[in-house]
C-alpha cells in the first residue's frame, strides 16, 4: 500500500510515520507540508492512500481533494472534530481525530486494505467530491490547475464567466484562466446576490457591470469595466435589472 502523508505540523508527520512503520505492507512515498506540495505529490507519485490533514496553510484539505481528485482513497486526520460529515461527504475512508492511538490507526488501514478502489469506485469518488462541493456554497474561492502549478481566485475578484466548451473562461482582475467544468456547475456555487446568469454562455458579477445597454429592440448587452461587451438574454435582462435595483 503505498502512502502519502499530508500534515503542516512535523510532529504530526513523524509520530504518523512511526506509527505506520510497524505495518510492514505500507510503504511511505512522501510527505508534504502544505496543500499545494500534496497536489503535486499524488500527481507525480501515484498512492494508493492520503493521510490528509484539514486546516493547512495555502489549501485546505477538501481543496486538496478537489484538485487532486479520485485516485487515492483518504483518510483525514485532525484535531477539530467539526469537519467529520464533511469529511464522508467526500467519500473519506476514515477521520482520525487527533491525537489517536496505534490502535486506531491500525482500523483504519484495515478499512483501506478492505476498499482499495476498483475503476468504478474512483468514478463514484469523484462525483461525490463534486456533490459535496456543490453544497459548500457559496465559493469563496476557485482553484484551478494550470500544469504544475495551482491559482487560487478570489470569486469576489471575478469579473465574469465564459463557457468554453469543456471548461469555463474566468477573467479576473485583467487576467484569464481556463478551468474543466461548466458553466451550470459553477453557477450552482457561486453567490445569487453577487453574480448572475445573463446568457446561456455567460455568468457575470453584478459589481463589475457599469451599464446595460440596448443593442436592437429586444437586445441588450452589458458593459463592463475596461470596455468589456457582454450579450444578455432576455430572462438574463430581467435577472440582471432586478439585482441592479
Amino acid at each position: 500500500m503505498r502512502v502519502l502523508i499530508v500534515d503542516d505540523e512535523h510532529l504530526a508527520r513523524a509520530l504518523l510515520r512511526e506509527y505506520l512503520a510497524a505495518h510492514a505492507d505500507v510503504e511511505i512515498v512522501g510527505e508534504c507540508a502544505n496543500g499545494f506540495e500534496a497536489v503535486k505529490a499524488i500527481a507525480e507519485r501515484d498512492p494508493d492512500l492520503v493521510f490528509l490533514d484539514i486546516q493547512m496553510p495555502k489549501l485546505d484539505g477538501f481543496e486538496v481533494v478537489e484538485l487532486a481528485g479520485a485516485g487515492p482513497h483518504y483518510i483525514f486526520a485532525t484535531a477539530y472534530d467539526g469537519f467529520a460529515l464533511r469529511a464522508f461527504e467526500v467519500h473519506a475512508l476514515d477521520y482520525l481525530l487527533k491525537p489517536f492511538s496505534r490502535e486506531r490507526l491500525a482500523e483504519a488501514l484495515a478499512q483501506a486494505r478492505q476498499r482499495m478502489p476498483s475503476s468504478s469506485q474512483a468514478a463514484g469518488m469523484q462525483a461525490l467530491v463534486k456533490e459535496a462541493a456543490a453544497r459548500q456554497q457559496p465559493l469563496e474561492r476557485i482553484l484551478i490547475r494550470d500544469g504544475a502549478r495551482v491559482h487560487v481566485v478570489a470569486s469576489s475578484s471575478i469579473d465574469y464567466i465564459e463557457a468554453q466548451d469543456d471548461y469555463v473562461g474566468i477573467s479576473a482582475e485583467g487576467e484569464r484562466y481556463l478551468k474543466h467544468g461548466s458553466l451550470s456547475e459553477l453557477e450552482a456555487q457561486l453567490d445569487p446576490a453577487l453574480f448572475v446568469r445573463i446568457h446561456r454562455s455567460f455568468i457575470v458579477n453584478v459589481g463589475a457591470v457599469r451599464r446595460i445597454e440596448p443593442v436592437s429592440k429586444d437586445n441588450h448587452c452589458a458593459v463592463l469595466d475596461g470596455g468589456v461587451r457582454l450579450p444578455i438574454s432576455r430572462s438574463g435582462y430581467q435577472k440582471v435589472r432586478a439585482l441592479l435595483g
